[in-house]
């Protein structure tokens, strides 16, 4: 058995295949509105190996020139986000137990080849506020480690349907996901995994 860091919740099979479904179409709807793009690193521009889009009213972005940032604003299209589907709201509210609503949520999609090495999600005004995650489609072996980027690590395979959620004395702590494991769900047309972060974004006016 896994044992998780303090702050780090895994609810496995928290969607069930109906709901599954009725989120990807959710999720269809957005990218239909704000297409999937290849972000780019900073300084040297090399492309991720990961698609990806946002909905919210902010919305997660990184090129060669800017950097890592939140903008309303698609990079390619020019036009605001799509809102936050109520579905994931509702999730939100269930799992993050924090009081005020998400701002952003990145709608990242992995094929069967693409990774995401160790990371911080620290491009926020405030880390009061959990990341949630939620996973649709192919299985993944996702890596959680440190603060500090040296140290060990803990492997957790997230299947289709899970929620994770990063928090408290976690909520900086490095992550990635080291591989897809294709074929390993039927939710998609084609292999591959969609992974659905919530973030809180601003510092809540009182």
């Amino acid at each position: 058995m896994t044992v998780l860091p303090d702050g780090v919740r895994h609810f496995p099979a928290c969607l069930s295949p109906e709901e599954q479904r009725a989120l990807l179409d959710d999720i269809r709807g957005v990218v239909q509105r704000a297409p999937l793009f290849t972000p780019r690193m900073p300084r040297t521009g090399k492309p991720m190996s990961v698609r990806m889009t946002n909905c919210g009213s902010l919305g997660w972005v990184t090129d060669k020139d800017r950097g890592y940032r939140y903008q309303a604003t698609h990079p390619v299209t020019g036009a605001a986000w799509p809102p936050i589907p109520d579905r994931l709201t509702e999730l939100w509210r269930e799992y993050s137990d924090h009081p005020h609503p998400p701002e952003a949520c990145l709608v990242n999609f992995y094929d069967e080849t693409a990774k995401m090495g160790l990371h911080q999600d620290r491009d926020e005004e405030t880390f009061d506020a959990p990341v949630l995650s939620i996973s649709l489609g192919d299985a993944c072996l996702f890596r959680i480690g440190e603060i500090e980027r040296k140290g060990r690590t803990v492997p957790l395979r997230l299947e289709s349907g899970d929620v994770l959620v990063l928090g408290g004395a976690s909520r900086l702590r490095h992550h990635g996901v080291d591989r897809i494991y294709p074929g390993t769900s039927m939710l998609l047309k084609k292999e591959g995994r969609i992974n659905l972060t919530l973030r809180r974004v601003t510092k809540p006016t009182r």
